[in-house]
């Protein structure tokens, strides 16, 4: 077996790295995955898919079960250590190894882009600030026959070699939690870890025993990282914990989320704020109160030096009843990203002492249980500071128009991206004129919000000043420009300040793009005038009584873009019936497949059906109309508002 070429490799097992693609049968699947907890579980089902593929090509007993196990616990275990450890995205490859055109060994390779990163070796001395960390590496060393590390320009690669003809005799059986396992009260940890054990001979029993205190174990683990990863409610984390635990691991637990609107400042901040019990589970659903009340009572206070190890806590003996009245509970500390996060109890009636596998085994799961809660804030906390952000950039409320009714959908596309990139405004203007707009920001988030918070308020202020709506655009276009400019320059000279080279920016992070429908309305005796502008913006559409339906305006340059741009605009009368339709590309650009909803005037199709509707039953339709186009929901913000005449 050929050794993989390497710029340096350290922490190998096995005389031999796996080998390079050579002769033989070239079975290979490669993927790259974002860097998130998602990561994992997509791993798992990339090379279950391969070895069932592979399976059905090659001869019986090739590709065994107990050879999947291994690998996709293999895989699981490497794709968590570099999402913890590195944090970029991952690549993810399963190779067959080839001996005389025959299948003899499985390589799983992960690679992450962090090389300076060292994979952490479990007996070095454990740091408070990285404590997501797991025995993922003694798991590989056990499950594989060799394992190493390859550092390359940009990457570093773990892989491990598992050998498809390897049966491990009953005395090797991977004990990855064993401790001294001694159960106070005579049962032995399968029978603590699985359920209903009573149901099996005691040949069974011992089978079943081996196999659960090894690969039932880390079979547990990868199903609770998938179970775990990508919930987005702490809450919801800490009853996912509590179904996990209970009763396959104790009889009950009860899990504490710190107060992250107070924060953790020390024992003293803690005291003063106190966690919050967020669950409590039993095995009996008439212990759940009682209990609730009880430790509540007296919540867990940990020293910090334990960090996430378990500590013995008290045992809440009058609220479990007669068969309850001992037993052993455990706390773990909750960390990620080095921030405590709250504390995790398990009990289990009539132990003395919970044995050192499973306290190792709920260790781990405390870890994933802290990572899923740390992600799940890290969300909350963004989605509140889109809302706060969103609130800000949007009208309270927009203006009534005499003689016109109007009606407003406004759907932002939530995707964790931050604010929407729409916006819309209906304001006096003085001297008997109303304005309105609606538009949208190239992009959405942070860049968005400083371009709309930028817009909005020096519309209202040059309608007000009395510009007309050409010269609005104008003025609105070159502020864009701007501040373009001066945000570009700044950025350029904490470069230069830096020590780094000068950038050449064109269309780089500060050029800020609006597309803008601007319209000024002077209502008068028998109907309402409008004049209005279209700036890289889809055009308004007039919808008559008759259901007639024509384009209003040209469309022009996206604000922002050009210097010294003349905008022009058409002025027209709305007479009363009559409807005009405002709308963002959220609505036009909506795909079902290859199709978009106004492919072939589709957008004046769905108009001219609303004829003789009310300007809120117009916008119903046509928002409706635009959910229903494809099976999936809508992609991007979606913003209309319609202008009826009375």
């Amino acid at each position: 077996m050929r050794g993989i070429p390497t710029q340096r490799e350290t922490v190998s097992r096995g005389p031999d790295a796996p080998a390079q693609e050579g002769a033989g049968l070239h079975s290979v699947v490669r993927a790259t995955l974002p860097g998130g907890p998602l990561a994992a579980g997509s791993a798992r089902r990339l090379v279950h898919a391969a070895l069932s593929d592979w399976a059905r090509a090659a001869e019986p007993d090739t590709f065994t079960e107990r050879l999947t196990d291994d690998a996709l616990v293999v895989v699981s275990e490497l794709v968590t250590n570099a999402v913890v450890h590195a944090g970029t995205d991952v690549d993810v490859a399963c190779r067959l190894e080839n001996t005389d055109d025959e299948p003899t060994g499985l390589v799983v390779e992960v690679s992450d882009h962090h090389p300076s990163r060292a994979v952490r070796d479990d007996g070095a001395e454990r740091t408070y600030g990285i404590p997501e960390y797991g025995r993922g590496l003694r798991l590989v060393s056990t499950l594989s026959t060799a394992w190493g590390i390859t550092y390359r320009t940009g990457s570093k690669t773990v892989w491990a070699l598992l050998p498809l003809d390897h049966v491990l005799e009953a005395d090797d059986e991977l004990e990855a939690y064993a401790g001294d396992g001694a159960l106070e009260r005579g049962l032995s940890a399968a029978e603590i870890l699985g359920p209903e054990l009573h149901a099996f001979t005691e040949p069974a029993r011992a089978v079943y025993d081996r196999d659960w205190r090894g690969r039932g174990a880390l079979s547990f683990l990868a199903e609770a990282s998938d179970l775990l990863a990508g919930q987005l409610d702490e809450d919801l984390v800490a009853a996912l914990a509590g179904q996990l635990l209970v009763p396959r691991l104790a009889d009950w637990c009860a899990v504490w989320l710190e107060d992250e609107a107070t924060g953790w400042h020390g024992p003293e901040a803690a005291i003063a704020a106190g966690p919050r019990l967020a669950r409590v589970w039993h095995g009996s659903e008439n212990r759940i109160e009682e209990l609730r009340l009880a430790l509540e009572k007296d919540p867990p206070r940990l020293p910090e030096a334990v960090r996430s190890r378990a500590v013995p806590v008290p045992w809440p003996g009058e609220a479990l009843g007669r068969r309850g009245a001992t037993g052993a509970a455990l706390a773990y500390r909750l960390i990620a990203g080095g921030r405590p996060l709250g504390t995790l109890v398990i009990g289990r009636a009539g132990l003395l002492r919970f044995p050192d596998e499973i306290t190792g085994l709920v260790e781990d799961l405390s870890r994933r249980v802290a990572l899923a809660i740390g992600a799940a804030r890290q969300y909350a906390r963004q989605a509140t500071i889109s809302r706060v952000l969103q609130r800000g950039l949007l009208p309270g409320a927009v203006a009534e128009i005499p003689r016109v009714r109007s009606a407003l959908v406004y759907e932002p596309c939530d995707k964790g991206g931050g604010p929407s990139g729409d916006f819309y405004d209906i304001f006096p203007a003085g001297a008997g004129r109303w304005c309105f707009a609606l538009g949208d920001v190239q992009g959405k988030g942070p860049e968005a919000a400083v371009v709309i918070g930028l817009a909005r308020p020096w519309l209202r202020l040059l309608a007000r000043e009395g510009y007309a709506v050409p010269d609005v655009l104008d003025r609105l276009n070159q502020l864009l420009l701007d501040d373009a400019t001066e945000a570009s320059d700044a950025a350029a000279r904490a470069l230069v300040a830096a020590g780094a080279p000068v950038p050449v920016i064109d269309d780089g992070p500060h050029a800020r793009f609006l597309s803008l429908l601007y319209g000024e309305l002077v209502p008068f005796e028998g109907g309402v005038r409008c004049t209005l502008a279209a700036a890289g913006h889809p055009l308004p559409l007039l919808l008559g009584p008759s259901g007639g339906v024509r384009a209003m305006g040209r469309s022009q340059t996206l604000l922002g873009v050009i210097e010294d741009v003349a905008y022009t605009c058409e002025t027209f009368e709305l007479h009363p019936g009559d409807s005009l339709l405002c709308v963002t590309d959220g609505v036009t650009e909506r795909r079902s497949g290859p199709r978009q909803f106004d492919d072939g005037d589709g957008l004046a199709a769905a108009l001219a059906g609303c004829a003789g509707l009310s300007a809120e039953l117009i916008a119903e339709r046509i928002r409706r109309l635009v959910h229903e186009f494809g099976e999936q929901p809508p992609e991007d913000d979606l913003a209309l508002l319609v202008l009826q005449a009375q």
